[in-house]
This record gives structure tokens, C-alpha cells and sequence, in this order.
């Protein structure tokens, strides 16, 4: 079954020049109030009623801020590709795969402050596999091999659904490349990248909790000649 993941007919509106325009201005404001200490999704409803954004267009501004403090701190822990051959790497599964799937799906992808590339997919425990999926495991498996590891850990939501599908399909794919693989299904893959190196991510929470990590998704769009939104 065919299936664009990612597209909503209204991002054409929503994201448009003129629209960015506006979201750019009132990302200026949420990020003023949140480098003050204010909290983002209340700093981003009181901006967004005043300038009469739409939800999803306050999700992108909220998905690429940081402040100032998360930014130091993030780049201070940022790894090249070049750094990570011959180690191991721990990969996020269904944060980087959607996110892939998303690109070649030619959807919305934004770039965050902090360099990341991030998407506006809401996953909510339900998950299905795409003709994109394949595609998605491959271009982060080549660029992996490219980089040298020696060793690739992903960690999977358990509670997703089809979640067990991805792990056998992302094995099957496995068996061409070099690497060691490991996969596992958890209840709190958050938890388990905390104080891990070498995490590859795009999720806030894990960037300002692990060790290093390192780009792997906007390599991805590099290397492809692609480019994602700023609504910053």
C-alpha cells in the first residue's frame, strides 16, 4: 500500500514563502521567552495566538528551537561521521527511520537550531511499514558503512505497533553490510540513550542527555543535494 509518509495537503499553506515569513518572526519571540526560562509549548500557544499560526505550524517552531544553553551544550557533544570509525554506534530506530522515510517521501523536514533534521510525523504507537522503508534502512546502513563502525545498536519502541516487522526487515537488510548488528525492542528507548556515545538522534530529550552523537540524517540529506525548512 502506497502511502506519503508525513504529507498533510495543508503544508503547501502552511509552509509556504510567505507563511515562513511569519513563522520566522514569531520564532524570534518564542525564543527570547524561552532563553528567559519560559517553557516552549506555553511560550509557543501565547506567541502562536497572537500571530495566528496553526497548530502544526507552531509543532515545526517547537521541533527546531533550542536555547542557547541546549545549543552550547549540544555542539560541545557533536561527533562528525568522520569520528566514529571503528566504534560502535546506538541509533534511535524509529526517530531516524521515520525521519528517512519522510525524506524520501519528499515531505516536510525541517532543520533545527542545533543542526538536526527533524519531521512533523506524531507517532502515537502506531506504525506501519512503507514502500520507503526499505529505501530509508539502506541510505542509513550506507552511510554507516561509509563511516567504518564496527558495531550498530538500534533500539526499537516495543509498544509501536509492527515494531517487530521493522526488526526482522532491518536484519534481513543487515546480512550485506559488514558491521555487527543489535536490535532491541524496549519500553524506553529514551532512557536506555541517556550517558551512550555515539547516539545517532534527532529526539531533544536524548541530545541533552547522552554523551555524543553524531548527525547522521542531515549526512543522509548531504549527500543527496537535499535541503529542509528553517521556520527560524
Amino acid at each position: 500500500m502506497n502511502a506519503k509518509r508525513g504529507y498533510v495537503p495543508e503544508d503547501d499553506r502552511n509552509f509556504s514563502p510567505e507563511a515562513l515569513k511569519t513563522l520566522q518572526t514569531a520564532s524570534r519571540h518564542i525564543l527570547y521567552l524561552i532563553n528567559e526560562g519560559y517553557d516552549i509549548k506555553q511560550a509557543s500557544t501565547f506567541v502562536g495566538n497572537h500571530f495566528l499560526i496553526s497548530e502544526r505550524q507552531r509543532l515545526a517552531i517547537v521541533r527546531s528551537l533550542a536555547t542557547d544553553t541546549q545549543l552550547q551544550n549540544r555542539q560541545k557533544k557533536q561527533l562528525s561521521i568522520k569520528d566514529i570509525s571503528g566504534t560502535k554506534v546506538w541509533i534511535d530506530g524509529f526517530n531516524t527511520i521515520i525521519t528517512l522515510e519522510i525524506f524520501l517521501s519528499d515531505s516536510i523536514l525541517l532543520t533545527g537550531m542545533d543542526g538536526t533534521i527533524r519531521d512533523l510525523a506524531s507517532l502515537r504507537g502506531t506504525y506501519r511499514l512503507i514502500p520507503e522503508t526499505y529505501r530509508a534502512i539502506q541510505m542509513m546502513f550506507d552511510v554507516l558503512q561509509n563511516a567504518n563502525v564496527i558495531a550498530v545498536n538500534i533500539l526499537l519502541d516495543e509498544p509501536v505497533s509492527n515494531s517487530g516487522r521493522l526488526k526482522s526487515l532491518i536484519a534481513d537488510i543487515a546480512e550485506k553490510y559488514p558491521f555487527a548488528l543489535y536490535i532491541q525492542l524496549l519500553k524506553d528507548v529514551d532512557r536506555k540513550l541517556y550517558n551512550k556515545d555515539n547516539v545517532i538522534t534527532s529526539d531533544s530529550v536524548i541530545l541533552d542527555h547522552c554523551n555524543s552523537w553524531i548527525n547522521l540524517t542531515a549526512e543522509c540529506l548531504r549527500l543527496k543535494g537535499k535541503s529542509s525548512l528553517k521556520v527560524w
